[in-house]
């Protein structure tokens, strides 16, 4: 019986941009610790992913921003009536530049019955990009309590051009 790895990695196919700096990241072109588990993650072809239960959420992308502008990060979610493990949790929308870049990140928390964009747009995650042709790293967190959570609908992921 082959192994088979435990965490879904991007498949590109699933990233859409334009030459103007905006992408479109659907669940399949993003990393998912766990995400190849069934116990864990139903990630389908098309369509959100859905979190059945983790304790380490970690989902994360990575696109090659063509031009010197400020981007905003932000991941589309829904957290649906029967999620679970998310009351008083901080969960984190965290960017960079280049692998050895500094995060920005912003705090948000999520509730049940929720559909929204992370980071609310009252409090955007905004990164400047000072080079041609700079990879952003990104991602949607929350590491750090421990506590099982479920229930939480991944959309997509969408990077903006500001100026």
């Amino acid at each position: 019986m082959p192994f088979k790895k435990p965490h879904h990695t991007s498949d590109k196919n699933y990233i859409t941009g334009d030459d103007g700096g905006k992408f479109e990241i659907q669940p399949r072109g993003l990393n998912i610790v766990w995400g190849n588990d069934s116990r864990y993650w139903k990630i389908p072809e098309q369509g959100p992913a859905e979190l059945i239960q983790v304790s380490w959420l970690e989902v994360s992308g990575v696109v090659n921003l063509p031009g010197v502008k400020k981007y905003r990060v932000e991941f589309e979610v829904r957290v649906k009536d029967d999620g679970f493990g998310w009351s008083g949790t901080d969960v984190l929308v965290m960017a960079k530049i280049g692998k050895t870049g500094k995060y920005t990140y912003k705090v948000t928390k999520l509730n049940p019955g929720e559909t929204l964009n992370i980071p609310k747009s009252t409090d955007p995650l905004e990164i400047q990009v000072n080079k041609q042709s700079e990879d952003l790293h990104f991602g949607l967190y929350e590491v750090w309590s421990g506590k099982w959570k479920g229930g939480l609908e991944i959309v997509r992921a969408l990077i903006k051009p500001l100026t």
